[in-house]
């Protein structure tokens, strides 16, 4: 405060020596003009002389005006001496600091760096927490982020993850103004680089280089420090900082901080990676077990449910989440559990099955035959862990044996017939040929007794039937094998209408034709016929008197389409699965041989056609003939 007149310098001086801190004033060379008397005990409680003194401020560059600063002077003797000088203009202030001074200084900063060092400890320790509960590498960098944040405020910075592999960018995260095409390649600083001991001659070439100096990867900034993340000698990033102009910092402290931050985010960094990759090794290896083109099965050593793939699941019609954890015997019929149990017990001591055949449960309530393979699973500790059973459904095999099976039977009774037939028909014809002479003589014979004749009419009858018998049991045993020939298909339909007319008029029914034009197709004529005259002859039987038989013809692409409908009582639904099977029928006792619609359906096969049916009780019958075109 300047009071108006001023003060003397008088009073000045006074107040100068009167001073009990050490003080002296220099000019702008920082020579030695005024001391007070503090300054003179000062200096000899240390013995030291003016001279002395002078001689070391001369080595010390004074501060800039108005500026403020701490020098330690080099004197000889076992203790420092500090000075502060304050310039103002062209006069330099200088105040010799005593050791209590010093010492206090000393503590502050002490306390100052202790509490530093706690609030940076504090934020890494929050920082592993973090980083060490991030669900996945986006989640790392935004944890690590924050704690540079905290750690650095006002500092503009880049975080880089790599691929420890290719040196590949995974991820980046700056705040501040990145400059355009900086954050690639990496470039690591060569003196954090060497305190991490990393090895330079396995980064890979292109992306990953090492330099003398950081470059600036902000708009804005004068210097900076970098720290790579290194873990297990392998190199996943690296993070920048970089302090815009005129940022007060210590540069070397940030650094030391800012590797020690590096080391722990690296090893976070790479566990990270390897539970990125064991959960996609993890998840590729449940869709290849989920999507496999096989059963798959898996029990764990409670004999409980772990996998049941989508395999399994179209086949028995369960869905995962019904069978999941519980017992396997659950999926598997009561009466197989006898067989199933030892193969259970031998995969549990570590024995392996090649293959089992065995029935699952199915969801319709029915049952699915399938074949296994089992391997145990074993701890690192070689303890069975569970099982895995590989395997197929062979339901369509097994049913496929029943039907060779059942074609290796009916070959034989072919076999059979061929070669038994001869021995029936001879005998049969000669008695057919002898009812037949009998009964005309009786009828020409007065007083014949009726009561003879009828008894005639019954042996001529069953002559003929098994004859007829005989007939049709060589015909499917041994298929015509007359050339084809181009035929009409509707003129085929129209022969066969002919050859059942005593069958139509007999069984007091109507026909309706209705035919579209079709092209020839190679067949063999006569089998054609037999075909429909069989199926036009079945109709008949199946109808009441007034009943109508719909005969028609239609292309649909490639085929020739033949339906005949009948008005009957229809076939029931049990019956329809069987219908082609030979000597099965559902005509009464000793109407029908069976073998009509095998031989039907064994001559539409052999010209690459099908025969199907349809029916529903009540309103009749329909059987479809397809026959393939030639081609245009």
């Amino acid at each position: 405060m300047r009071r108006t007149g001023g003060i003397p310098p008088e009073s000045f001086e006074a107040f100068f020596d009167a001073l009990d801190e050490p003080a002296a004033i220099c000019d702008a060379a920082l020579r030695l003009t005024v001391i007070n008397e503090s300054f003179r005990r000062f200096c000899a409680d240390r013995d030291l002389t003016l001279e002395q003194l002078t001689q070391a401020l001369a080595t010390v560059d004074p501060p800039v005006d108005g500026a403020t600063c701490d020098v330690e002077l080099p004197l000889p003797g076992p203790h420092a001496v500090v000075m502060t000088l304050s310039r103002r203009a062209e006069t330099v202030a200088v105040r010799a600091r005593t050791e209590p001074e010093l010492a206090r200084g000393r503590l502050v900063m002490a306390e100052r760096a202790l509490l530093e060092q706690a609030r940076t400890e504090g934020v890494l320790l929050d920082l592993g927490r973090s980083v060490a509960e991030a669900g996945g590498e986006e989640e790392l960098v935004a944890a690590v982020a924050r704690g540079v944040k905290e750690l650095f405020p006002g500092r503009a910075f880049c975080i880089r993850i790599v691929d420890a592999r290719t040196g590949g960018l995974t991820s980046l995260y700056a705040e501040g103004r990145l400059k355009e095409g900086a954050h690639e390649p990496l470039v690591l600083f060569q003196r954090a680089v060497e305190k991490t001991n990393l090895s330079t001659s396995a980064l890979p070439v292109g992306r990953v280089s090492v330099a003398q100096e950081v470059p600036l990867l902000f708009h804005g900034s004068t210097r900076a420090v970098s720290a790579p993340l290194v873990a297990s000698g392998q190199l996943f990033g690296a993070i920048n900082m970089e302090y815009p102009e005129g940022f007060d910092a210590d540069d070397a402290h940030d650094e030391r901080v800012l590797l020690q931050l590096a080391n722990q985010v690296a090893v976070a960094v790479k566990n990270a990676k390897l539970i990125d990759e064991l959960t996609f090794v993890r998840k590729y290896l449940e869709e290849l077990l989920e999507k496999a083109n096989a059963l798959i099965l898996v029990v764990n050593r409670d004999r409980r449910v772990v996998v049941f793939n989508q395999a399994l699941s179209a086949l028995t019609g369960l869905r995962k989440e019904e069978v999941l954890g519980k017992d396997i015997f659950s999926l598997v019929p009561e009466a197989e559990h006898m067989r199933v149990a030892p193969i259970i017990a031998s995969a549990m001591r570590g024995e392996s099955v090649n293959s089992f055949e065995t029935r699952l449960l199915a969801n319709d309530g029915g049952e699915v035959r399938v074949s296994f393979a089992t391997s145990s699973m074993l701890t690192q500790h070689a303890e069975v862990e569970g099982v895995i059973a590989i395997g197929q459904d062979i339901t369509v095999v097994k049913e496929l044996e029943k039907r060779i099976i059942h074609a290796e039977k009916l070959a034989s009774i072919g076999q059979l017939a061929a070669s038994v037939v001869h021995e029936i028909n001879n005998p049969m014809t000669a008695v057919a040929t002898y009812a037949d002479a009998l009964l005309q003589r009786s009828r020409t014979t007065p007083g014949a007794n009726p009561a003879d004749q009828e008894k005639l009419k019954k042996i001529l009858e069953s002559s003929h039937r098994i004859l007829r018998f005989t007939r049709d049991l060589v015909s499917y045993a041994r298929p015509a094998q007359d050339r084809p020939e181009r035929v009409a298909l509707n003129a085929v339909v129209d022969m066969a209408v002919g050859f059942c007319e005593h069958v139509v008029t007999q069984a007091r029914v109507n026909v309706h034709r209705d035919f579209a034009e079709l092209p020839l197709l190679s067949a063999v004529r006569a089998n054609l016929v037999q075909v429909f005259v069989n199926l036009i002859t079945n109709a008949c039987h199946a109808m009441a008197p007034g009943g109508s038989v719909f005969l028609s013809t239609r292309r649909e692409e490639q085929e020739a389409v033949v339906t005949v409908r009948d008005t009957g009582t229809g076939i029931e639904a049990r019956h329809l699965t069987r219908i082609f099977e030979p000597f099965f029928t559902t005509k009464p006792e000793g109407k029908g041989t069976g073998l009509g619609l095998s031989i039907c359906q064994g001559i539409v096969e052999n010209h690459g056609g099908r025969l199907t049916v349809q029916s529903t009780m009540g309103e009749g019958t329909t059987f479809i003939v397809r026959l393939p075109l030639p081609v245009d």
